[in-house]
């Protein structure tokens, strides 16, 4: 009876648009009740509670979720993967830190063509077009948050050294690092905006100010 109640909420989940992918098995869909603490680096709203009970994902908190995770340049809220939740859950709890901040989750076409012309790292078919991706950073324990994540085998982790953040991915088993040495001082987002392409990963200091650059130039277009 269980199995058929979590059966039908994540065909409902699945329906509504709320999770993002194929449907699990069950055993892999269902570790009993989780929550999560998060901060958005950009918006500076925060996401605090559970987001799996014992029958699986919970509609309400997925539904705020992808508010929460939403492109912040367009405002485009996007589907919300639960096991890239499960594996951030799974990060924080092995390196033992309560809060992670987002500095991006879902993102749109448009939004990943602009930062995939302008930014080293980012790919055309990325993850995050399918609300799969989320790039977090934390307060301490980042190095072992990344070894962490490449032990759960769960999906992909980029880490980035230099710019301090951690890339995690529900899609394909992958890992990557891009260490971005030999940083150069002076930068300029609005250079980057004009067309200029950088050869190294921007710091996170760097990146939330491209992306409060991008977030205003979108805006100026739309009016």
């Amino acid at each position: 009876m269980a199995d058929l109640r979590i059966t039908r909420r994540r065909a409902l989940l699945l329906a509504a648009g709320l999770i993002a992918g194929p449907a699990l098995p069950v055993q892999a869909a269902m570790p009993g009740p989780r929550r999560l603490d998060l901060r958005h680096a950009h918006t500076g709203e925060r996401f605090s509670g559970p987001y799996r009970d014992a029958f699986g994902p919970i509609a309400s908190a997925l539904a705020d979720l992808q508010v929460f995770l939403r492109d912040h340049h367009s405002g485009v809220s996007g589907p919300v993967s639960v096991a890239t939740l499960d594996i951030v859950h799974e990060v924080l709890a092995a390196v033992g830190q309560e809060r992670a901040t987002v500095l991006s989750a879902f993102r749109t076409p448009e939004t990943n063509k602009k930062l995939a012309d302008r930014l080293y790292g980012v790919v055309e078919k990325s993850q995050h077009l399918h609300g799969r991706a989320i790039d977090i950073t934390l307060s301490a324990k980042l190095a072992q948050a990344a070894e962490a994540a490449r032990g759960l085998k769960a999906g992909g982790v980029g880490w980035y050294p230099n710019s301090y953040f951690l890339h995690l991915d529900s899609g394909p088993v992958r890992n990557w690092t891009l260490g971005g040495k030999g940083l150069k001082r002076g930068f300029d987002p609005q250079a980057i905006l004009s067309g200029a392409k950088l050869s190294r990963p921007l710091t996170v200091k760097e990146r939330l100010e491209l992306h409060k650059a991008l977030a205003k130039k979108q805006f100026r277009e739309r009016k």
